[in-house]
């Protein structure tokens, strides 16, 4: 069983709150979120496409418009682009694929420090789950 993250990770994370973010971090962060969530949207999208195009009878509308529903407050929870959380939205998007981290290159080492440890953090949940 995987033990959970060590006081120095969670000290980490705590830190994140008070993060100085300069113009250049905050350019590439912003464009970062922006592809991130541009991934995001073409999956639902396609996913939409293929749902509408197997529509035979009412209740198949509603199973799509529950997907977009569903879609929708998923993104909306997810991609949260405060600078006190953005390290850890950051963590939760490279854990799942839909950033890299060469994308977020030229952040400070403050800052990528805190999105691995957020990433691994999330992987030792997802273990002990």
């Amino acid at each position: 069983m995987a033990s959970l993250p060590n006081a120095e990770n969670r000290d980490v994370h705590a830190m994140t709150h008070y993060l100085k973010w300069s113009q250049t971090e905050k350019r590439i962060a912003r464009k970062a979120f922006e592809r991130a969530l541009d991934r995001e949207f073409q999956a639902v999208i396609r996913t939409a496409k293929e749902m509408a195009g197997k529509i035979e009878q009412p209740a198949d509308l509603w199973d799509l418009e529950s997907y977009l529903t569903q879609s929708r407050k998923a993104i909306d929870r997810k991609y949260d682009y405060r600078y006190s959380v953005l390290t850890d939205v950051f963590g939760k998007l490279v854990r799942e694929g839909r950033l890299s981290e060469e994308e977020l290159a030229g952040l400070g080492e403050d800052k990528l420090k805190s999105i691995r440890s957020y990433a691994k953090f999330l992987a030792r949940l997802e273990a002990v789950a």
